[in-house]
């Protein structure tokens, strides 16, 4: 991140990286992420306005309180090395679901779906997607065969905040110049706000999920190419969006300890604390389990740690306002019991 001026100190995320915010746990929890091409600008006073945007949000309220499953919606950009022409993207990233135990099964990638086709059609896909699965067949025509495919989504928005723009743009510029080109099976897109300006540039990593941010051009091949000392890594990484903040974490450092075949772990979690109301914000340690299973199913890793309060620290959410102060937070202690699966 190049700072050049004085209007540039003033962003949260200079702020935030100047006073040494942890980005880990920030990234956004979602059982699915529903990414819709649509053109800019991204106006959010009229995407609100928008009858189509308005229905989509309806769908999504819709399988929450239905089926109890948090859907994130992100827009993408037109593209010219990818766009259809008269016709729009949806691509339908999704977790595995539920059990049969009421725990979520564990993934380490979200399972893709996407399709491309007219305008006119996009609600009643999305109702297929989200709500009535059983009737997804009628879109296979428009269904692409993109499951090689990498998605990498860069937050460029700056209608929501400037440094998302401002820190965002050239971070996707490189990403895309450097290596998306003559390469097959990685997409760059720019992409609408997904939480965290503090942390711009910011991108998500699909299909595995991952989040990161304060991006600098000198540790992208070890993000991209998925190489080298994760350690390198630690400072930029938001969390991988399959668990809560405090099981992101935990996953940091067992990615760090594992190295990159962690990332081909099955993981889940279960938070062991009970809190009333369930508020996680303010609490100064919480126990949780984190499960991994090898890419083989033979072998379970199973880690019990404590999070707790590592310090205090100013930052600001959003540009332009007041600094606030905000608990870090760190693994204390775990423990790890191995189980062999026949």
């Amino acid at each position: 991140m190049q700072v050049k001026n004085l209007v540039d100190c003033q962003l949260c995320s200079v702020i935030a990286k100047n006073n040494g915010e942890d980005p880990i746990g920030t990234a956004k929890h979602c059982d699915g992420w529903l990414i819709i091409e649509w053109p800019q600008p991204w106006i959010i006073e009229d995407l609100m306005d928008d009858s189509l945007i308005e229905k989509v949000f309806t769908l999504i309220q819709q399988c929450k309180q239905e089926k109890g499953v948090n859907i994130r919606p992100i827009l993408i950009a037109p593209d010219v090395n990818y766009s259809v022409k008269n016709n729009l993207r949806i691509i339908y990233y999704q977790s595995p679901g539920i059990s049969k135990n009421n725990l979520k099964i564990p993934f380490f990638a979200y399972i893709k779906n996407e399709f491309v086709l007219p305008q006119e059609a996009m609600i009643t896909l999305i109702t297929d997607l989200l709500i009535d699965p059983d009737k997804l067949s009628q879109f296979d025509t428009y269904k692409q065969s993109t499951d090689h495919i990498r998605d990498i989504l860069v937050c460029t928005h700056g209608n929501v905040d400037l440094a998302c723009s401002r820190f965002g743009f050239p971070i996707y510029n490189h990403i895309k110049k450097q290596y998306s080109i003559n390469n097959d099976n990685l997409r760059v897109w720019r992409c609408s706000h997904f939480g965290g300006h503090q942390f711009a540039p910011t991108l998500i990593d699909f299909p595995i999920g991952q989040v990161w941010g304060h991006l600098e051009t000198e540790i992208l091949d070890n993000l991209i190419y998925r190489q080298g000392n994760v350690e390198k890594l630690r400072n930029f990484y938001r969390g991988w969006t399959g668990l809560s903040k405090f099981g992101q974490i935990v996953e940091r450092e067992l990615w760090i300890k594992w190295g990159w075949p962690w990332l081909n772990y099955k993981k889940s979690e279960q938070i062991l604390t009970q809190f009333p109301d369930n508020n996680l914000e303010d609490v100064e340690g919480i126990e949780v389990r984190l499960e991994a299973i090898q890419p083989d199913n033979k072998v379970n890793y199973i880690y019990q740690a404590k999070v707790e309060v590592s310090g205090e620290i100013e930052t600001v959410k959003n540009s332009g306002e007041n600094a606030i102060l905000i608990k870090q937070y760190a693994v204390s202690q775990w423990k790890e019991i191995v189980q062999k699966v026949e």
